[in-house]
């Protein structure tokens, strides 16, 4: 089992949409189920590729070399992750500032759907997935991962603190009920959907942290975000505050073990 290392070495976050550098500081943490997920498609050559939520691109490119003379667009809903992808760009690899959503509704074909670490932020999967299948070529390969958000501490955390007051209030009652499904529920979609050659399983991608600020950091650049977009000043930093109180609440003994677990899946289209 490979564990992965999580030091703390931010003393203050500016907190802003996306922000790429905060991203890809836990790089190391990211890349491995990129390179699991990777790891399940069938090389081919000369094929034409998506990447949905392809975020500052480095990985669309690490993949368009695997697969050589294949065409990629990677799609992201973030400007500021996209204005990282440009330096990736060439004949064969573009970016388009676009959603998942969108995408989903093209009439377009690939021989290739991938998606690491990104349908989490799109809603209603049981309607979604389908149309993502439906962008696949006869014989097209489909490959997705996603962090299986209900089942990590973090989450928990942060989905019970949101339902609670003072914070209720303040939030307008938001809070963001994970769309991401169980796997048997992603075996009948693919299945119903003319998906064959099915491969889906969990993976833990174990953290070790040093202390709770390190595992404040690792989830401050995603999954939070959208919490504290909803707040200012004095009720932003409480919630920060607390958020973090709980974590240390939650995790008593240093180095501690964040079990981070993610669903990944494969298959083609018949």
């Amino acid at each position: 089992m490979e564990i992965l290392y999580l030091y703390s070495t931010i003393t203050k976050i500016i907190f802003m949409p996306w922000n790429p550098e905060l991203y890809d500081q836990y790089k190391d943490v990211r890349y491995k189920p990129f390179y699991d997920l990777a790891a399940l498609i069938k090389p081919e050559n000369n094929i034409k590729a998506i990447d949905l939520g392809c975020g500052t691109g480095e990985q669309t490119s690490i993949l368009a070399e695997k697969l050589t003379g294949s065409t990629f667009l990677g799609i992201d809903s973030s400007a500021e992750m996209l204005e990282k992808s440009k330096k990736f760009e060439n004949d064969n690899l573009h970016f388009k500032l676009q959603s998942i959503e969108e995408t989903a509704q093209s009439h377009q074909k690939w021989d290739l759907v991938f998606s690491n670490a990104a349908l989490q932020w799109a809603d209603d999967h049981e309607t979604l997935f389908p149309k993502i299948i439906g962008l696949l070529s006869q014989n097209g390969q489909l490959a997705l991962q996603m962090p299986v958000q209900k089942e990590n501490i973090l989450n928990q955390i942060l989905t019970e603190m949101a339902d609670e007051e003072p914070y209720a209030s303040q939030l307008n009652h938001f809070n963001r009920d994970s769309p991401v499904l169980s796997m048997d529920d992603y075996a009948q979609i693919l299945f119903d959907n003319g998906i064959q050659d099915i491969e889906i399983f969990q993976k833990v991608y174990p953290i070790i942290a040093d202390d709770h600020e390190a595992l404040y950091a690792f989830i401050s650049g995603t999954a939070l975000l959208p919490y504290l977009e909803r707040l200012e000043g004095e009720k932003k930093e409480n919630f920060i505050s607390g958020f973090k109180s709980r974590i240390a609440e939650r995790f008593t003994k240093y180095p501690a073990i964040y079990a981070f677990k993610r669903i990944l899946m494969y298959g083609r289209k018949k």
